[in-house]
């Protein structure tokens, strides 16, 4: 019997028991790593309680067809993807977005399959069945994207094809040198399978995969959609965000902002008469007046022989007199203004222009009732999202194609550190090619005019609420519209990479010592040799934990905010007398003055404000009855009227 102490004849069978023990554990490990999207699946309803023939009837979710009238009661989920037709309810929408306040919902807005409905009733037309709906596309999306590889996927499948006969190589120079040194035949071929079952590259080969599985699971619930593996992989690398400005830092909606009744007018009375006018024209600035009014519950007055008319203005009848409503230049086109206003009025313009706002300007009966003030309103996240992105060591860049004054007042309102202006959709993908030369930059925007710049990007970032086109064009979808799930993209991606870097250092590290230890190579300094047994055990265990560690991924927040210690790039030097584009900084200036007849009067209204204004270039026209200033700095109004006054002409006001 002490012949065959050496000899493990239950080796056979415990490495068998150990191994198939070892891919039990993975495979179920594997299988949690899904349960963000089954749990998903599961939220869709089974059937919908549509209405067909004046009835109401309970039909399975498939015979659902685009079109179709579903109803909703308190409690019910949403069967598909529709438009609110009738009634008034709240929806919890947390599934989809992240988001966990509930949404309101109203005639036409939008239902998206699968959210609850908290209270209300609601009646609902089908847009969008089947697998098209958000749901389903949200699902297909994280499917494609776990299918796909990241970068570092494929360096490890490289490295995972060198390994295998690497380690067939060391198993048969281990088997050899065994036997070269004295050892019997069967100890030696015991180190080379020591060798072979220890170092199973398992625990290589899953060690990408199944963290961008759950990667994509955790973002699909906080509503981050990456559309394949290398955008998450890609993102978290962002060293420059290019944002958009229309729908993406701001609402995409106006909103009134400032409201300045004139001399011996109400605020009251300002927004009435404003209110009673607006709310019969469909302009977004009027719907941003008539909401304004109606937040305060303003009485409308009865309006009458309402009409649009060319010169971007509305004109109406209000108690027997005539009201005008519309930009200034319209406005002083249908009443004459005393010298007061007029500079009042134009000093009001030149202040709130440079805060990127439009003014509407109201009169009465010849008299001029006051100003109001619309702006685009910056989102409600919009300055969190771009101080977390400073704080990831993130550098932020506004493009839009709005001018200079209104880009300058969002970057400023938000704290954007440099803006491109004026800038034409092909333009915008000009400048984020410029931009990759400075670091990895990613472009968010949510427009059809988005589309090229968020193609040319590193990573392209969408809006959720945006074009399909901008949509389609992204390598992420923000299915919420919230900005600061830009950030909360770029924290999940980056600690997807760093688990798959631990992955990796446990599977590597794993075999660095493994193998030694399986080969013999202790046996003659410290009298350690490894059991076949305990190799399979170990080699089992390996892969189990690194799926272990993967799945530790579903405990991260990607919404809780963590400061980084990345160091920020530069981004292109700015040059204190150019643009945005890079071009000299100028400003064009065009009064409208009376009393020019001829060339000579042209040539005294040049003269006369070249010499008491610091001006590059002067052209008057005695045909348009303008003069166009082009200077470094904003022209000083008053200054300009008393030169043309001296000059023996007529200033008539800053043309819009």
């Amino acid at each position: 019997m002490s012949l065959l102490h050496g000899l493990y004849f239950e080796s056979a069978a415990m490495i068998l028991v150990l191994i198939t023990l070892g891919k039990i554990l993975e495979a179920h490990s594997k299988g949690k790593t899904t349960d963000a999207l089954q749990s998903l699946m599961d939220l869709s309803p089974k059937t919908a309680v549509v209405e067909r023939d004046g009835k109401e009837m309970e039909v399975p979710i498939e015979a659902v067809n685009i079109g179709d009238i579903f109803l909703l009661r308190p409690g019910m989920s949403v069967p598909v993807d529709g438009v609110v037709i009738e009634g008034e309810s709240t929806l919890d929408e947390s599934m989809l977005t992240g988001e966990s306040l509930p949404v309101d919902k109203a005639v036409d807005a939008q239902v998206y399959s699968a959210t609850i409905n908290q209270n209300g009733y609601l009646k609902c037309r089908a847009t969008r069945v089947g697998e098209d709906t958000t749901l389903s596309q949200i699902i297909r999306t994280v499917y494609e994207a776990s299918a796909t590889k990241a970068p570092i996927a494929r360096i490890a499948d490289k490295v995972s094809g060198v390994f295998v006969p690497v380690v067939i190589e060391i198993a048969l120079i281990t088997f050899f040198i065994w036997l070269i040194s004295g050892a019997e035949f069967a100890y030696a071929l015991e180190r080379g399978i020591s060798v072979l079952v220890i170092s199973c590259p398992c625990a290589l080969g899953l060690a990408t995969p199944v963290s961008i599985m759950v990667g994509n699971g955790v973002g699909a619930k906080a509503g981050i959609l990456f559309k394949n593996a290398e955008a998450l992989e890609t993102a978290g690398k962002t060293q420059i965000v290019a944002l958009d400005k229309t729908g993406t830092i701001t609402k995409g909606s106006p909103e009134v902002t400032d409201l300045v009744p004139a001399d011996g007018v109400t605020e009251t009375e300002l927004l009435q008469i404003a209110y009673s006018i607006e709310k019969l024209s469909a302009h977004p600035l009027a719907e941003a007046v008539t909401a304004y009014a109606e937040e305060r519950n303003t009485a409308a007055l009865p309006c009458e022989d309402f009409r649009n008319l060319s010169g971007h203005g509305l004109s109406g009848e209000i108690g027997g007199e005539t009201v005008y409503a519309g930009s200034p230049r319209f406005i002083r086109s249908k009443i004459k203004f005393s010298e007061d206003s007029e500079r009042k009025t134009n000093a009001l313009a030149s202040t709130l222009a440079g805060d990127g706002k439009t003014l509407m300007l109201f009169a009465k009966g010849g008299r001029l009732l006051g100003v109001i003030a619309a702006a685009d309103a910056v989102k409600d996240d919009s300055k969190t999202a771009v101080r977390e992105l400073a704080e990831l060591g993130v550098r932020t860049v506004l493009i839009t194609g709005d001018n200079e004054k209104t880009a300058t007042a969002i970057a400023n309102t938000v704290g954007i550190e440099k803006i491109y202006a004026s800038i034409l959709p092909s333009g915008k993908s000009d400048i984020i090619n410029e931009l990759k030369h400075y670091g990895k930059t990613a472009m968010a925007g949510d427009g059809i005019n988005d589309a090229p710049a968020l193609t040319a990007a590193d990573t392209g970032i969408a809006i959720g609420s945006g074009s399909d086109i901008a949509i389609d064009s992204a390598d992420v979808v923000l299915v919420g519209s919230k900005l600061t799930d830009l950030t909360a993209a770029i924290r999940l991606s980056r600690q997807t990479l760093r688990n798959i870097h631990q992955n990796l250092f446990w599977a590597f590290i794993y075999n660095i010592i493994g193998i030694p230890l399986a080969a013999g190579l202790w046996i003659p300094i410290f009298g350690i040799a490894l059991n076949p047994m305990f190799g399979a055990a170990a080699m089992s265990l390996s892969s189990f934990c690194v799926v272990s560690n993967a799945l530790r991924l579903n405990l991260f927040d990607p919404h809780k905010h963590k400061k980084s210690h990345k160091t920020a790039v530069a981004l292109p030097a700015a040059d204190e007398n150019t643009n945005s584009k890079g071009e000299p900084k100028t400003m064009k200036t065009v009064i409208n003055v009376e009393g020019m007849m001829c060339p000579m009067c042209e040539k005294h209204v040049k003269e006369a404000i070249e010499k008491n204004l610091n001006v590059e270039s002067v052209t008057a026209s005695h045909e348009s009855n303008k003069v166009e200033i082009i200077s470094a700095e904003p022209i000083d109004y008053d200054k300009a009227a008393a030169a043309i006054t001296d000059a023996g002409y007529t200033p008539k006001g800053i043309e819009e």
